[in-house]
């Protein structure tokens, strides 16, 4: 089991928004839709939010992002700040 991964994410504020983007986000598109739609300062990054480890993101986020395969991406995880799509990278 990894101890850090990276992962990118898509931060809107309505589930609509998200599934709607979900049905369009691909691993090629992921960093041009995370610009045009994420609430989320790492939109500049195309979403990325770098390396983290356990503890380091809320506990929903967290366990989302973790159970993913590289270059797999969630459904809609719902936390405090809104809705993410969540594609690990590493």
């Amino acid at each position: 089991m990894a101890n850090k991964i990276k992962a990118s994410h898509i931060l809107v504020d309505k589930l609509s928004k998200a599934q709607e983007i979900r049905e369009q986000v691909t691993p090629k598109n992921f960093a041009e839709l995370a610009r045009k739609y994420s609430s989320c300062p790492s939109r500049k990054r195309g979403g990325n939010l770098g390396e983290f480890g356990r503890g380091q993101m809320v506990k929903e986020f967290e366990q989302a992002a973790f159970a993913l395969n590289v270059g797999e991406i969630s459904q809609p995880v719902k936390t405090k700040f809104g809705y993410h799509i969540i594609m690990r990278t590493k």
